[in-house]
């Protein structure tokens, strides 16, 4: 059994867990932890994860983050300034932020997911450099009524979130899915 199985497996076992129906949004959060140089072959095995949350009787809604920074960079009235002039990119990384939440409120506004619904969010790895995994978290996780579930590339030790392993994370506290973990 290859990382990518075992870390299905161990989503698997925990998802079947009953859920807390008064949990607050930090509470509602899933990492599932993975070794960076594995997101392909994950994306491609994204039909374990997906089947594991139906299995357990649960909704799946699946939002990708890859090509949002190019979205929103391109619909930016000054995007030719910043290729030219990228150190400059940092004063404006509030307005992705806030890109990125009203692309998620509108997939949710769609999508209507209930509180027993997974909303899988895959991608994350696309915002190194840009913004903070926690920042973004933090704004979508109260707008997910079931449980939001966050593809990171990267390490966990001790709820210390190190995205693709580069640089010093942070300490959050949710719920860490890593392979080979008993729940």
């Amino acid at each position: 059994m290859n990382k990518n199985d075992k870390l299905a497996k161990a989503y698997s076992t925990f998802i079947e867990v009953p859920w807390s129906a008064n949990a607050a949004p930090a509470q509602r959060v899933i990492f599932c932890v993975y070794d960076e140089e594995d997101e392909r072959k994950l994306r491609f095995g994204m039909e374990s994860f997906r089947s594991a949350t139906r299995e357990a009787g649960h909704g799946w809604e699946e939002y990708d983050l890859t090509d949002s920074f190019a979205g929103w960079l391109s619909g930016h009235p000054y995007a030719e300034e910043y290729f030219l002039e990228p150190e400059y990119l940092e004063t404006v990384l509030n307005g992705y932020l806030d890109y990125i939440v009203d692309g998620f409120t509108a997939f949710i506004g769609e999508k209507a997911p209930d509180a027993g619904t997974v909303v899988a969010l895959t991608g994350v790895g696309s915002l190194f450099g840009f913004l903070k995994v926690n920042a973004v978290v933090e704004k979508l996780a109260p707008l997910v009524a079931g449980r939001l579930l966050v593809f990171f590339p990267g390490s966990c030790n001790d709820n210390n979130y190190r995205l693709l392993d580069a640089y010093d994370g942070w300490n959050y506290h949710a719920v860490p899915i890593i392979a080979g973990k008993e729940y």
